[in-house]
């Protein structure tokens, strides 16, 4: 367990920090891995059908996510105040609840995939492989959710290198299953999807035994899972919030996706490669968004508003000084970058990715803060200005979607994600100097 109420906050924020950014690195390594052997293996139309699809599965899986993590938060502060009672109601609540909503996910996805791959505007040549894989990775839900919830409620008291070391031998553990799957049983673009739900179901079960073994507090019993409505009602109230916050941007990644699978198979798969990339270059944003809502409400069940003031200055310094490095980086090696993920010596493909990256990278200040402050603002309570900030980005894209799309190609879908990024963070900057007075 580490308290992060204690102690100066920038040591604590990178203690806690480093093992959530290596954990979510080896997260991206599934993404990658699939991305990279079905490239290599299938090629650029294989390739093609899983970018096509990308945003679906991000949307849900980041539901999930934001779910899990919303409810955390109750964990947090209920361990910043001492509570060992309310930790322990809470987490089983969170595990309950958790499998409860993906489990209605699951079925009510599986039963219009067909109409959401329409909607996409995916094309009809790419449709079988498309199916294939996101129906396998929707089937796996429940797996996803689970290793969340775990890694959510141990770093809610402060525990974030025991994720890490499942999640990097899940993450090997998937890059061999791809292979195995591919080329061995020859199961295409669905055994990709198989390899990362089998290595995340595998890290969920690992996690739940840790837990377990390591922690009086999460020894739970049957009568730990009989949780009240109030309980039901405030671990709702958190995680719904996070959950619409993340589905609101997965929602604007959704409807950009739809734009650009009208532009072509070199389009779809130079996008897609961006956007891997992006998620690596945007990786400590989130690790700090992450770390970010653990801290504040840590210190907000303490009663700490002065620490909360100055870990987010720090936090701000920290993760600008990587933005900078990022600009660097996507103006010298951008191509190179593309065709490493994507396995390919396309032209158009690594140019077209390059192109996006160096314009987006020059704005990576206002998702650094952007992260920083909405996730900060839900660890304090404040479930409604994140909700409308994503809300913000959320129609900016439709926007970008269906009108700068039309009048610029690729040109409106790279110039939108700057713009609305300034947008949105202004209500953020406003409600969290509010806040912290």
């Amino acid at each position: 367990m580490k308290d992060l109420t204690k102690g100066t906050p920038a040591r604590i924020m990178i203690q806690f920090a480093v093992p959530v950014a290596l954990g979510n690195m080896f997260q991206l390594c599934y993404s990658l891995a699939d991305t990279r052997v079905v490239g290599s293996t299938l090629g650029e139309t294989a390739l093609a059908a899983v970018g096509a699809t990308a945003s679906v599965s991000t949307l849900f899986i980041g539901f999930l996510s934001g779910l899990t993590s919303g409810f955390s938060l109750l964990i947090a502060r209920e361990f910043g105040a001492g509570n060992q009672k309310g930790v322990k109601g809470y987490a089983a609540g969170s595990l309950l609840l958790g499998t409860i909503t993906a489990l209605v996910l699951t079925f009510a996805c599986m039963g219009s995939l067909k109409t959401i791959l329409h909607l996409l505007n995916v094309p009809q040549d790419l449709m079988d492989q498309a199916d294939s894989y996101i129906r396998v990775v929707l089937m796996g839900l429940i797996a996803t959710m689970l290793y969340n919830a775990c890694a959510s409620v141990l770093r809610a008291i402060g525990d974030t290198a025991a994720p890490l070391l499942f999640l990097i031998f899940a993450a090997v553990l998937n890059v061999g299953l791809d292979l195995a799957f591919i080329l061995i049983f020859g199961w295409g673009v669905a055994g990709a999807a198989w390899a990362t739900v089998f290595s995340q179901g595998l890290a969920a079960f690992l996690s739940l035994i840790y837990m377990f073994r390591k922690y009086e507090v999460f020894r739970f019993t049957l009568r730990d899972f009989k949780i009240s409505a109030k309980q039901a009602k405030a671990l709702y109230a958190s995680g719904l919030s996070m959950a619409a916050m993340m589905s609101l941007v997965f929602f604007g990644t959704l409807s950009l996706q739809c734009a650009i699978n009208t532009f072509g198979q070199d389009i779809i798969v130079a996008h897609t490669a961006a956007r891997k990339i992006t998620e690596f270059f945007m990786l400590p944003f989130s690790v700090m968004g992450v770390t970010m809502a653990n801290y504040c409400g840590q210190n907000t069940g303490a009663g700490r508003m002065d620490r909360i003031r100055g870990g987010i200055r720090q936090a701000l310094i920290l993760t600008w000084i990587w933005a900078v490095g990022m600009i660097l980086l996507s103006f010298t090696a951008s191509p190179a970058l593309a065709g490493m993920v994507t396995g390919s010596d396309n032209p158009v493909i690594r140019s077209t990715a390059a192109l996006y990256l160096r314009f987006n990278t020059l704005f990576y200040f206002a998702p650094a803060a952007i992260s920083i402050l909405r996730n900060g603002l839900q660890g304090m309570g404040d479930h409604v200005t994140p909700v409308c900030s994503s809300m913000i980005e959320l129609v900016g894209k439709i926007i970008a979607a269906f009108f700068l799309a039309d009048i610029f190609q690729y040109w409106g879908i790279i110039v939108a994600e700057p713009v609305v990024w300034v947008l949105m963070v202004i209500p953020l900057i406003a409600k969290m100097r509010k806040m912290v007075k």
